[in-house]
């Protein structure tokens, strides 16, 4: 008899701890996270390795799968990829263009933004209240805004289609066209377009720093130039590689910007090339792509962690001195306020009068000819074949579309993030959490492009190709990282007392969430939402796969667009970055939320 009940104990440990677990919503939410999360985070990747290896019906043209079956295994795409002759064109060359674009780009953003953080933080600056909210903008904006108005500035009748751009119209300066298309461009727009995420970063440790440090300098007798190379410069280098970093990997997956700006050189990166491929259904080839993409991306976020986290901590935030002696820039202050009023608008607000202009003019580039007719004419087809915007069916058939998929994206990101949030911080330190946390943050480290590709293939597998639900499946996914971040941060500041005492009244735990924990943390669980529709409204690079020649969207249908309805283009541009910009000002209203915050001035 005491033999039974020894054995019987582990069973029934066994069982109480199965029963504790199962009656704990928070381990029921981490659990569920990890097996639909590691589903959809590993089962696309490891469906694009193995379409790497079998033959589909496009490769059956090639001599050397003559005779071959669709689905039978083959090394002919990597091998045609890596090693063949088509291999330097369409997968180094890309590749070299890639890395060049990107670390020219990561070093025009750190020497802009970086600049401009310490002008705002440490100086005597003129207008700084200004300055912190409109250096911003470029980031708010889609990067595609900027290449479009890179275009319509520089545009001149030497280059590419004869048109005439602002600057030739007005001043009759005409520039080479490696200044218009290319490298070049691609890279000073997008430093253009990620300095503000320098200036974020960059601003809020200087802002931050004990002003001790520097004042002790001073009395010391030391050089301007020397404080800041021997102690600020020290302070700000964690962002400064942060920066470097993450300003890479986003460049790496940048496509709309190379893909405006490629000109007729054929300035090729990885990105447009692998839409190249998947659009004349070559996926083999083009998965490889996606999958060297990943890599990539994991592996420079992954230095960035370690970077930043091997790197030994030291104090620079105290609860003394918080009071900055601001740098006396003299007359500087008004010279450097100028260039930058100047630079900034050509950044944030030329971008939207260019886009007005160009949308109203019947000659591209001549403003002598403006016209209301791309906006309001209802009758026939105008030179481009489409009615006024305003009439225009594929228009708001494209913006239904949009709103319902940025509503779907972040109706489902948002509540997951807010659960995972729970979750997490009720486990806090937990195995279970850590991973469920890991994995609602991955879809951040996937380049859109090949997170888009990867979907693909599963969308192909499900027999979900190119549907509305694909689309917010994979939408909802890449923006879940937003909505969980901003779930766990929601969660970690409330006290467990709260919820400890609507449980000792045996209060729901539905109703926990809904009656006491919601209502207190409302405002930045709202944010979980708008972020995820916000940058669902602007999104090109990881829907063009998807919905190719089936579902419109906004930016996919400007992407058509712009190769032959000029005008519409401009005007369906400005639709666009008016839409996002209203978005991120009704986030603010509604959240209180504004990146520019930071930094402050």
């Amino acid at each position: 008899m005491a033999e039974m009940v020894i054995n019987t104990r582990p069973k029934r440990k066994l069982i109480y701890r199965v029963r504790d677990f199962v009656t704990k919503p928070e381990n029921i939410i981490l659990l569920v996270t990890v097996v639909v999360l590691g589903f959809f985070t590993i089962y696309p990747v490891v469906l694009l390795v193995s379409n790497t290896l079998k033959v589909n019906i496009a490769d059956l043209f090639y001599p050397e799968l003559f005779g071959k079956k669709v689905g039978s295994l083959t090394t002919f795409h990597w091998r045609r990829m890596l090693f063949s002759d088509m291999s330097a064109t369409y997968f180094w060359v890309p590749l070299k263009n890639a890395v060049v674009m990107s670390l020219l780009a990561s070093i025009i953003a750190i020497i802009f933004g970086g600049v401009v953080a310490f002008l705002i933080t440490r100086t005597d600056l003129k207008f700084k209240k200004f300055f912190s909210t409109v250096f911003i903008f470029p980031y708010i904006m889609p990067s595609w805004t900027i290449a479009t108005f890179w275009i319509n500035f520089f545009q001149n009748p030497k280059i590419g289609n004869y048109q005439s751009g602002m600057l030739y119209y007005l001043t009759g300066i005409t520039l080479p066209e490696k200044f218009v298309y290319g490298l070049v461009p691609c890279a000073i727009v997008l430093g253009l377009h990620y300095a503000p995420f320098a200036y974020i970063l960059i601003g809020g440790i200087l802002r931050n720093m004990d002003a001790n440090l520097e004042e002790a300098a001073t009395i010391l007798k030391a050089s301007r130039a020397k404080i800041i190379r021997k102690i600020t410069l020290p302070i700000v280098l964690p962002a400064l590689m942060s920066t470097f970093l993450l300003v890479f990997s986003s460049s790496m997956s940048a496509y709309a910007v190379p893909q405006f700006l490629g000109g007729t050189g054929g300035f090729r990166v990885l990105t447009t090339t692998l839409k190249q491929f998947i659009t004349n259904g070559w996926y083999g080839q083009g998965y490889i792509m996606a999958i060297f993409m990943i890599i990539f991306g994991l592996a420079i976020l992954g230095i960035n962690q370690r970077v930043t986290g091997s790197r030994k901590n030291f104090t620079t935030v105290t609860g003394k001195s918080g009071q900055i002696s601001y740098i006396k820039l003299g007359v500087w202050k008004w010279i450097a306020a100028v260039i930058l009023i100047i630079v900034c608008s050509f950044c944030s607000f030329m971008p939207l009068v260019s886009f007005a202009l160009e949308s109203c003019t019947m000659i591209p580039g001549d403003y002598s000819t403006l016209t209301l007719k791309f906006w309001i004419d209802p009758g026939y087809p105008l030179q481009n074949g489409l009615h006024g915007l305003f009439h225009e069916t594929q228009v708001w058939s494209a913006f239904r579309n949009s709103l319902v998929l940025s509503l779907s994206c972040a109706l489902i990101a948002g509540t997951v993030g807010i659960l995972i949030g729970y979750a997490v911080s009720k486990r806090r330190g937990s195995r279970l959490a850590k991973l469920a946390d890991n994995l609602a943050f991955l879809p951040y480290l996937m380049p859109s492009m090949a997170m888009g590709a990867a979907f693909l293939a599963i969308g192909s597998a499900m027999g979900l190709s190119k549907t509305m639900a694909l689309l917010v499946l994979v939408g909802a996914i890449k923006y879940l990282p937003f909505a969980s971040r901003s779930g766990i941060n929601a969660m970690l500041q409330l006290s467990g007392e709260i919820e400890e005492a609507a449980l000792i009244v045996n209060v729901p735990w539905y109703k926990r969430m809904l009656k006491i924990i919601f209502p207190i943390q409302k405002s930045t669980f709202i944010s979980g939402y708008l972020l995820p529709f916000t940058s669902c409204m602007r999104e090109l690079s990881l829907f063009t796969l998807l919905s190719s020649g089936s579902i419109y969207l906004m930016t996919t249908l400007l992407e058509y667009w712009q190769i032959w309805c000029y005008q519409s283009a401009n005007a369906l541009n400005l639709l666009i970055v008016v839409t996002v910009l209203a978005i991120n000002l009704l986030v603010n209203k509604l959240t209180g939320a504004s990146i520019d915050k930071g930094v402050g001035g």
